[in-house]
């Protein structure tokens, strides 16, 4: 447990010393989106039978603690890899498995502090109610280590950050925003409606909104029963790569 420990200490001090930039910036741009989307649409739109402030907050939530989930452990192996640090990581007796659990915990503890930041910074414009607490802490740890993994893959992936910003630009940004962050897929024609049902995002956003309101497009169980399928088979894909040392050990 010592090498997980220090492991984890370490990548939970990486984002903590710059927490301005990896705490509080995603925290100030979830409040610009609500203010900007509240303020023109709150008092038009009821989704869900609640307004459309308290609708947009858990989407703004989840959307946070999934992009910094992936943040977090991308950001640490390509640094790592670009200047040649990782290889004090790697050159001590730790597992490929603790390896892995350290990153992922790490991208779920930031995420987790970021979407609780976001939450109570929110709660000075609308008020929430909360029906299925357990529905939001479960959708929200299964999220965040879902986009930890994802982010361990596109760091071992990326040789620079330019391949890195374009996994986040092509991939996560598509997946996170057209996810039902911002509307409900009640909303869409009946062909996006299916197309989004192929999103796994969609499936945190409606699973995660569902315990504040009781109410979702899909029922929770069968969103999470999805989700948590996906963290499994991309955990076992990363654990696979690290065993091999893919771009790693070269």
């Amino acid at each position: 447990m010592t090498g997980f420990l220090t492991l984890l200490y370490k990548e939970c001090l990486r984002f903590w010393r710059v927490a301005f930039q990896t705490i509080v910036a995603p925290i100030m741009t979830a409040l610009l989106y609500l203010m900007i989307f509240a303020q023109v649409l709150d008092k038009q739109m009821l989704v869900h039978g609640v307004r459309y402030a308290a609708f947009l907050v858990p989407g703004l939530v989840m959307m946070q603690v999934l992009q910094n989930a992936f943040a977090n452990s991308s950001s640490s192996l390509i640094v790592g890899k670009v200047t040649g640090s990782i290889v004090f990581v790697l050159l001590p007796p730790i597992s490929y498995g603790t390896f892995f659990a350290a990153h992922v915990l790490a991208s779920i503890l930031r995420g987790l502090i970021v979407g609780i930041g976001v939450l109570l910074a929110t709660l000075w414009f609308t008020p929430l109610r909360l029906e299925a607490p357990f529905w939001v802490l479960a959708f929200a740890l299964v999220g965040g280590g879902l986009f930890g993994a994802l982010g361990v893959i596109g760091g071992i992936w990326a040789d620079k950050f330019d391949q890195l910003a374009a996994f986040q630009n092509f991939l996560i940004m598509p997946l996170t925003m057209l996810s039902g962050v911002f509307y409900s897929i009640h909303s869409l024609p009946p062909f996006w409606q299916k197309v989004s049902h192929y999103n796994p995002v969609f499936y945190l956003i409606d699973g995660f909104r569902y315990g504040f309101f009781g109410v979702s497009d899909v029922s929770p169980e069968r969103g999470f029963a999805v989700v948590f399928a996906i963290f499994v088979a991309l955990s076992l894909w990363s654990l696979m790569l690290l065993k091999r040392g893919w771009k790693l050990r070269t």
